[in-house]
């Protein structure tokens, strides 16, 4: 009990003035009332009755004995205080920081014992307030001045600060002192009334002295590990280095003033194929690992440093990789006199892992021995570190196909055999990635690994197999397309007579005759013909094509019209995204038309459900190019037109076929198998390129990329004079001019000179009936011999271009010698620029594409007469 009252005594507070002044003035006024009715009952005695008076104190006594009785036994208390109200001053009381509350004036209301003994202040008239010891110190006064204004605009706050001397003047300890300054406001129970200010001081001294000791210790725990003889660094779990000290920074170059933790990785500080060896290192989840590997590590200036590091690294416990800790020991330099057998085995294991083929030797049962750093590399998907611990067959790493293949070479290399043929796999976890072995047998097994029977080396061809496909496939559409070419030529010379001989029928029947409308029919199916020979003049890249400058905004803006009328009736709907500023690009409008139409059809077809047919176009700069990653297409700017559907998708096995003519995936009588083999024509006519992407289920995005047209003022101005003069001779290829003559018929003497009999005899005829003077020729050297048979008596050559003995290009050649003003007329199959590049600039001619109409070449042949 002595003990108890001892330290209450010590933990009573200095001053304490914030008793309940509410409770005393209600019982002062409950005094007032009692002495008040006594005085009544004093007064009016004679005015009441004897019963009623007695009646009444009676009543008032047993009220006085039932409180005393109930005060006694705790029922009533005079001043009641609620528990929390105790525990609160308990500890407040008992609180070591030195607490001083006061109101808005600055009065003391509280301060605690440690307030008192932190400040020096030994009874209530000895206490002050801080800002009164404070202001003596000019070390606080701007951490007072913040909290005092924090105060005033309803904030709290803290400080610290340092002393050079204690703040209480009784203070056993001398020198400076640091203290803690809190301060926060106080709201009191009673409603309206001010708020607070309390205060805590602390002595932290000790605190920031235990702190200083730390820091100091740290700083040289630091140094030590900063200029040990070894280097150090430390990375997270992706290999982003947090921490490297100043021995390896010197080592590599590195400014360690200017590293910042994270913004470096192992792999850029890893030369060679270092960083495949150490992702090789992984512990079991949950444990630490610790591995000595021989690896080079890249300098600054790109220089390689020869080190061995001590690489321990974690692991989760699920599994996934965990921080690491290396330390990296320098190799020292061999001396002069030679080299010792741990510096050569070094020397070696440097090579061996820096070399950029993958090695393994293997035993005579075809287990793995050892491999380099690029072999674990190369099959990281397919055999680990740990496994090799295990020695794995190879045969793990390759097709279940081919492993006999293997088998035998690794027999064969056991039998120690010459001339193994390689062998070319792919892993059992990605046919997309192909690899050659080239296996070789151990002559003299090495003391260190006796059971060594072969070398494997592995060197991975997926690029190489690529480009073989693409290569083959690119020699394949060639070869369609000469066929194609060659097809659509002899076709059109059949078309020609067909159209020729049916127009000759219509001019001498009448609308009446019976035979009429089979006439009718006849040229209907030819000219159906004739677009099915354009498609496929289209994909042989053999059409002519008139090129102009365009803004590809503006041809899909056109064409948006007519591709919602496609898309009218189904659930498709159109999102077209115009890119801005779109670079200019050079093609022939309406055949570019035609393949965005073609496209747009297609995806179309894909979406039978519904869906969203989206049409983007946006610049590609040459760095955005190069990072598509298709090998056949250069690094320059492009536009990208983008036709994308979410619609079925296209099966991987028929990816490769979809550009080939005739190939369709429609039933039968909806598709002619033509439309995507002269998209392709076209493109690439065009100087462009196309590429699809498909996923079954998800959806097909054809991709087509077209050069970017850049002017040159030089060579356009020259340019244009020549296509001048040659545009000016030249007839635009459509059924009917816009600026045909009215009168076809002519009175001139024209040279018909073509190899189809049926073609020559047909035009020969058609021309005569308009009035014409016609000779033919069925080759250019007949037509020389005709020419010199008439002295040149001719105003006009029809030619085909080719011809047996003399094609058309060097009959024209040939006549410009004698006859330069001879007017000249080409008519092909094949496109005018397919043959007007073997001519020379100043060349001026007509041309006419076949199959042609009697009306066509009636007005070609009337125009260029007339120019």
């Amino acid at each position: 009990m002595t003990k108890s009252r001892q330290a209450d005594d010590y933990n009573a507070p200095l001053v304490d003035r914030g008793g309940r002044s509410g409770t005393v003035l209600r019982i002062l006024l409950l005094a007032l009332v009692l002495i008040a009715a006594a005085g009544a009952f004093v007064f009016f005695k004679k005015s009441l009755d004897n019963e009623v008076v007695l009646g009444g104190l009676g009543v008032l006594a047993m009220v006085g004995i039932f409180f005393l009785v109930s005060s006694v036994i705790g029922f009533i208390e005079v001043m009641p205080q609620h528990q929390s109200d105790s525990l609160a001053r308990a500890f407040l009381n008992s609180h070591p920081d030195g607490t001083l509350i006061t109101d808005e004036k600055g009065r003391i209301i509280y301060a605690n014992a440690a307030y008192g003994a932190l400040t020096g202040a030994r009874k209530a008239t000895e206490v002050q307030t801080l800002e009164t010891l404070l202001s003596r110190h000019r070390e606080s006064n701007e951490a007072l001045y913040r909290l005092v204004n924090g105060l005033r605009e309803g904030k709290e706050g803290r400080e610290e600060f340092r002393l050079l001397r204690a703040v209480g003047p009784g203070s056993n300890s001398s020198g400076a002192h640091w203290y803690r300054l809190k301060a926060r406001l106080l709201q009191p129970e009673e409603n309206g009334g001010k708020p607070l200010q309390i205060w805590q001081i602390t002595d932290i001294t000790t605190e920031r002295d235990d702190q200083e000791r730390f820091f100091k210790e740290l700083q040289n725990a630091i140094d030590y590990l900063d200029h040990a003889p070894a280097g150090f660094f430390s990375a997270g779990r992706k290999g982003e280095i947090f921490y490297l000290n100043a021995t390896l920074a010197e080592w590599l170059g590195l400014d360690l003033t200017k590293f910042v933790p994270g913004s470096m990785t192992i792999g850029d500080v890893v030369a060679g194929e270092g960083l495949a060896l150490i992702q090789s290192v992984q512990a079991e989840p949950g444990l630490k690992k610790t591995v000595t590997l021989d690896l080079d590590l890249r300098k600054s200036n790109g220089q390689s440093l020869p080190v061995q590091i001590v690489h321990s690294v974690t692991s989760m416990r699920d599994g996934a990789p965990g921080e690491s800790r290396t330390i990296v020991l320098a190799r020292e330099k061999s001396d002069a006199g030679g080299q010792s057998a741990s510096a050569a085995a070094m020397r070696f294991t440097r090579f061996f892992n820096n070399t950029p083929m993958a090695i393994a030797s293997v035993d005579g049962n075809g287990r793995i021995l050892r491999t380099n750093a690029p072999f674990l590399k190369m099959f990281s998907g397919v055999v680990s570190r740990d496994d090799l611990e295990k020695a794995p067959h190879l045969e793990t790493i390759v097709q279940e196909s081919d492993r006999p293949q293997l088998a035998a070479a690794l027999a064969a290399a056991k039998d120690r055999q010459g001339d193994i043929a390689p062998l070319d796999t792919r892993t059992p976890t990605d046919e997309a990635r192909y690899f050659r072995f080239y296996v070789n047998a151990v002559i003299d097994q090495s003391d260190e690994a006796p059971e060594e029977a072969a070398i494997v080396y592995a060197v991975e061809v997926t690029e190489q197999k690529a480009l073989e496909a693409q290569m083959a496939q690119t020699q394949k559409m060639n070869a369609v397309g000469t066929l194609a070419g060659g097809i659509a030529h002899d076709f059109n010379n059949v078309l020609t007579a067909i159209l020729l001989s049916s127009d000759h029928l219509l001019l001498q029947a009448r609308p009446a005759d019976a035979s009429f409308a089979d006439l009718i029919e006849i040229k209907r199916n030819a000219n159906r013909a004739a677009v099915l020979v354009r498609q496929l003049l289209a994909f042989s890249r053999k059409q002519t094509m008139r090129p102009s400058v365009l803004n590809l905004t503006d041809v899909v803006g056109d064409l948006r019209m007519l591709v919602d009328r496609l898309l009218s009736g189904t659930n498709v709907k159109l999102d077209v995204q115009y890119g801005r500023d779109l670079w200019p690009v050079k093609t022939d409008l309406s055949q570019f038309e035609q393949v965005l139409i073609n496209l747009c059809v297609n995806a179309r077809d894909a979406m039978p459900e519904g869906g969203t047919l989206t049409l983007r176009t946006r610049n590609l700069t040459a760095a955005e190019v190069s990072a598509f990653n298709y090998s056949y297409m250069p690094a320059e700017d492009m536009v990208l037109v983008e036709v994308a559907d979410n619609g079925t998708g296209i099966a991987p096995e028929i990816m490769d076929k979809i550009f080939e003519p005739f190939f369709t995936t429609k039933d039968v009588g909806k598709g002619t198998g033509l439309g995507l083999a002269m998209v392709y024509g076209i493109v690439k006519q065009s100087g462009g390129y196309i590429q699809p992407e498909s996923e079954v289920g998800k959806g097909t995005t054809f991709r087509v990329f077209l050069p970017r047209h850049i002017p040159e003022p030089a060579v356009a101005a020259e340019a244009g004079s020549i296509d001048g003069a040659i545009a000016g001779a030249e007839v635009v290829p459509l059924p009917v001019s816009r600026l045909q003559p009215e009168d076809l018929t002519g009175s001139a003497v024209i040279l018909l000179v073509e190899d189809e009999e049926a073609v020559r005899r047909g035009g020969k005829r058609m021309l005569e009936t308009r009035g014409y003077t016609v000779h033919e020729a069925g080759s250019g050297v007949e037509a020389l011999a005709i020419l010199e048979e008439l002295d040149g008596k001719v105003d006009i050559v029809v030619s085909d271009v080719v011809m047996p003995e003399m094609d058309g290009p060097t009959l024209l050649r040939e006549l410009r010698k004698t006859y330069p003003d001879m007017k000249f007329i080409f008519v092909s199959g094949y496109a005018e620029d397919a043959f007007a590049r073997n001519l020379p600039p100043e060349a001026k001619f007509g041309f006419l594409p076949k199959p042609f109409s009697l009306k066509q070449l009636a007005v070609v042949v009337k125009e260029t007469l007339d120019g």
